[in-house]
């Protein structure tokens, strides 16, 4: 059973760092959804909080802030190695994805510091909130763990993104219209991920016995 645990913690967390590095490349590319802009790791990046809620229920508080931390921590490499490879000679005549890279893939610092940023402090409300739900209603109403979190988190992800990343480079409305369509998106991706909470089995309490002080006399394992 350990085992079995085991693999699934790494399966979850996997898919979210890997969710998360897709989504901050993706936002490199502003595009349009039913003639609304945003940007375009919209389409990704909301899958991340859901992700986040399976890996807190099987694994604990501890280590869904430890993910949040990696993944941040990640993304920043990530960024940093195509900011090296885009200085690095390119061999002519290989073809336009050598030619093409820098335009492409090189960083813009300012998008990669607001995604980490929105990335970051979102994921860690939406860890807190998350956890303000448990001990209220414990195995009951699971649904309303994902719903509540993501509720809190999404409008701070996109308000922090979208103010830190285009605030003085495109209009005040352009702004407002990119954070309203990441809203109503990432809104309804969470509505769509709701039944993947009950996909996997819970750690038993629910609570850890780390986030809460030893009883009276008791003695720390």
């Amino acid at each position: 059973m350990r085992s079995r645990t085991a693999v699934l913690i790494a399966l979850l967390a996997s898919a979210y760092v890997a969710a998360q590095m897709l989504a901050d490349i993706s936002s490199l590319k502003i595009t349009e959804v039913a003639g609304l802009s945003m940007d375009a790791g919209t389409l990704v990046y909301p899958f991340t909080f859901t992700l986040r809620d399976l890996v807190h229920k099987v694994a604990g508080v501890r280590v869904a802030r430890a993910l949040i931390a990696a993944a941040a921590v990640i993304n920043l490499c990530m960024a940093g190695l195509f900011w090296v490879v885009d200085r690095l000679p390119a061999l002519e005549g290989v073809g336009p994805q050598t030619d093409s890279f820098g335009a492409v893939l090189a960083p813009v610092w300012r998008i990669v510091f607001a995604s980490i940023l929105a990335e970051v402090v979102s994921e860690l409300i939406d860890t807190e909130a998350y956890s303000a739900w448990v001990r209220r209603f414990g195995e009951r109403r699971q649904w309303g763990r994902v719903l509540a979190s993501n509720a809190v988190a999404i409008p701070v992800d996109s308000l922090l993104f979208v103010l830190v990343a285009f605030a003085g480079v495109v209009t005040a409305g352009e702004v407002w219209e990119i954070f309203t369509t990441n809203v109503v998106v990432k809104g309804a991706v969470t509505v769509v991920s709701i039944p993947w909470i009950y996909l996997v089995r819970g750690r038993s309490p629910v609570v850890e016995p780390s986030d809460q002080p030893p009883a009276s006399g008791a003695t720390l394992p």
